[in-house]
């Protein structure tokens, strides 16, 4: 076993030093620390120490990467599990992170530090002014706490640091307060507007594709379908192909985002008659097009038979709300209204979350279902009866 070798420094202190083995790197590059204490005593403490913890799997072995370095190495070993747009979404969530904390060596990043951080980036973005929307907002700060919280966790993992500073951070209440008091969320569609829309678009050529975005289908859904996995003659719609965008300018074509999104829908009644006329529409377009026409076998394409993506499907959409004279919502935003809908129809939560292409139902109706006030009339009317009894006089007692 090592022992402390006596060192004299250039100012004539002496120190002792010696070199434990720590183990293998995960490339098998073994590992050795430096250990140099005032006392041959403090260095064998020292080594007993760090060879203790090694044997237990506890050893923390000293190292200066900072978490700028990190994140790198955590982003590319995400790479195995998420689609390549998620690993943008990542990256773009960890902007703020890489400028104000990434220089920070990984081992002395402290709690302190990542929740200064925090109430800095909320206060920064009420401090630069503006309207409450172009600001961060909570539910953003969370997401950014939610990607830096795994990368730390997996750096505990690694045994690179021994505990996730981030793990109890959290927006302050009053932070939260504040920023449900001052910002506006718009609200998906009502009833009344779906129904506006409805009907100002029956006679449009992309009538079906936007039918199929208030069933509840993602964007992506929607822009992905295939004629061969839409059923006609029994009336059902599989979705197993999904065409979504890079950074708003380039098509990724991929299967569903998770494997619960690939599902088999029953066509309602209307859908099923638009894509009916859809596709014979098409057929008529190609026979006039001639050898100009680009047979893709995707439903949501021009006259050529080229194929939409969700940038120019999401445009044509504005384009048609600011006709109708419609509040522009998103077309993602839909989705909330056909959920909502079905839950309130008393659709049971096991199809409600099967329809949406989750696992989780309670996480379905928390994400999608949001109740106003509107919707609770039938608890008011129900009230109105219960107070009506009590206001009965009271039978004579014979």
């Amino acid at each position: 076993m090592a022992e402390p070798k006596r060192i004299v420094l250039s100012s004539g202190k002496v120190r002792y030093r010696l070199m434990v083995d720590a183990g293998r790197d995960e490339n098998g590059k073994r590992i050795q620390v430096t250990v140099t204490r005032d006392t041959a005593r403090e260095c064998r403490e020292e080594r007993d120490r760090i060879l203790h913890q090694r044997a237990a799997g506890t050893l923390i072995v000293p190292n200066k990467i900072t978490l700028a370095e990190w994140l790198d190495q955590w982003l590319e070993y995400k790479r195995r599990d998420v689609e390549e747009t998620t690993i943008r979404g990542y990256r773009v969530a960890l902007v703020h992170v890489y400028e104000q904390l990434g220089h920070i060596r990984l081992q002395e990043l402290t709690e302190d530090h990542v929740r200064e951080f925090v109430d800095e980036l909320v206060a920064r973005g009420r401090r630069m002014g503006g309207e409450p929307g172009t600001r961060l907002m909570i539910s953003t700060v969370e997401g950014i706490l939610i990607r830096l919280r795994s990368a730390l966790r997996r750096a505990v993992v690694r045994k690179l640091v021994s505990v996730n500073v981030a793990a109890e951070v959290r927006p302050s209440l009053a932070d939260k307060k504040t920023d449900k008091r001052e910002r506006e969320r718009p609200k998906p569609w009502t009833v009344a507007e779906v129904q506006t829309f409805i009907r100002g678009i029956a006679e449009d050529r992309l009538f079906a594709p936007l039918l199929l975005s208030l069933m509840g289908l993602r964007p992506a859904e929607v822009c992905g379908q295939r004629w061969r996995d839409v059923d006609l003659e029994l009336g059902t719609l599989e979705i197993a192909n999904t065409r979504t965008m890079v950074g708003n300018a380039r098509v990724l074509e991929k299967d569903t985002k998770t494997a619960s999104g690939e599902r088999v829908l029953p066509l309602p009644q209307g859908p099923w008659e638009a894509l009916r006329a859809f596709r014979a529409l098409q057929a008529a377009e190609k026979a006039a097009a001639g050898e100009a026409y680009t047979d893709t076998g995707y439903v949501v394409v021009d006259e050529l038979g080229v194929p939409l993506n969700t940038r120019q499907l999401r445009e044509y959409a504005y384009r048609t709300m600011r006709r109708l004279g419609l509040r522009q919502v998103r077309l993602y935003d839909a989705r909330h209204s056909v959920l909502k809908a079905l839950a309130l129809a008393g659709v049971p939560d096991v199809i409600l979350a099967a329809w949406a292409g989750h696992t989780n139902a309670s996480f379905t109706k928390r994400k999608y279902v949001s109740i106003e006030a509107e919707d609770m009339r039938g608890a008011a009317a129900a009230l109105d009866s219960f107070h009506g009894a009590l206001s009965e006089p009271p039978r004579e007692i014979l």
